[in-house]
């Protein structure tokens, strides 16, 4: 007789986690969505104006990053920025060669004609934070090394320019932005400048209900369930919504003031149900006197731009989506 694993927790169609540590991943929502979920393979000859390749930076961790690189016209010597960048997925999901982040991210690097760099992040509850901090920290220090000589890739030696790093992260990848940004400012980064620091709907939270949580409807993308069950299997063992990695404005966190941070660009959308700790992020942020600008989309919801789906199918959540493309291409070229 086959005995059938316990199953100790399961969140909205995205993941369960057994009694004997293994998870399952696979995807149980709706069918059609299936696809935005699905890994798209590195393709190294250029379609529709961008090529891919995966590389293996740490043989030992494993750690991948996937690079997305703009097409160069021929005798073009002009060096292109880095946009490293950290998915979503409440640090429990999500992959950097989902369908969703390919779309978006292959259509940035050709409006902002920079090189991407997305992060394969390890994922809770098998590692929880701050381990997804600590993939993106060994990111940007590959990147020094490629800098300074000691690492080679290609694309982003011949390319690259390294004193043009800018972080971006979509939802709980905005924390890892904060995060990295604010220990980049202790160190000496040398033959790399980080510039800026770009958060699309990032998961700032508190361990009491905003009134946003309370009030805004669930979308596809995020539910009271997932920022519930996600963080509280992400977050060190202990730890509630409070800790500084998705509380950065609260007590416990190091106070902003002392963080010596590059210019950052928020964006939040209207109807996101943490859009208050958003706001609330970014008030604090100026308070503190650090360069935030803020995007606001009205009339969308959570991660609105990745769902493909409703941009093909809703002319508003496609125009918002155009505006933050231009909204965040226009942010790399300033900085």
């Amino acid at each position: 007789m086959i005995s059938q694993k316990k199953l100790l927790h399961e969140v909205s169609g995205w993941l369960k986690v057994f009694e004997d540590g293994s998870t399952d991943r696979t995807w149980t929502g709706p069918s059609e969505v299936q696809f935005m979920v699905e890994p798209v393979q590195p393709h190294e000859e250029f379609i529709n104006g961008v090529a891919t390749r995966d590389v293996v930076v740490d043989k030992d961790s494993g750690l991948q990053l996937r690079i997305y690189l703009p097409e160069i016209k021929p005798r073009d010597e002009t060096k292109l920025p880095i946009i490293l960048h950290f998915h979503g997925g409440g640090f429990c999901i999500s992959r950097a060669d989902w369908y969703m982040y390919y779309h978006m991210y292959t259509n940035l690097a050709r409006s902002a004609k920079a090189i991407f760099v997305s992060v394969y992040l390890r994922l809770a509850p098998e590692h929880r934070l701050p381990a997804a901090i600590d993939d993106g920290w060994s990111a940007l220090f590959w990147l020094q090394s490629l800098a300074q000589g000691d690492s080679y890739e290609p694309w982003l030696v011949d390319h690259a320019d390294f004193n043009r790093v800018i972080l971006l992260g979509d939802s709980t990848g905005g924390n890892i932005v904060h995060e990295l940004a604010a220990r980049a400012g202790k160190v000496d980064l040398n033959h790399i400048r980080l510039t800026g620091g770009i958060l699309i709907h990032p998961g700032f939270v508190r361990s009491t209900r905003s009134r946003s949580e309370l009030d805004q409807p669930e979308s596809p993308m995020l539910t009271l369930d997932m920022v519930d069950k996600f963080l509280s299997l992400a977050l060190p063992v202990g730890s509630t919504k409070d800790h500084p990695i998705t509380c950065p404005m609260g007590s416990g966190a190091p106070d902003l003031d002392t963080l010596k941070l590059p210019p950052f660009l928020l964006c939040v959308a209207e109807m996101d149900m943490i859009v208050d700790t958003e706001i609330e992020y970014y008030e604090a942020m100026k308070k503190a006197e650090k360069d935030v600008e803020l995007l606001i989309s009205p009339g969308v919801a959570h991660s609105f731009y990745l769902n493909k789906i409703a941009i093909e199918m809703d002319p508003h959540t496609a125009s918002q989506t155009e505006i933050l493309i231009s909204r965040i291409t226009e942010f790399i070229n300033k900085h």
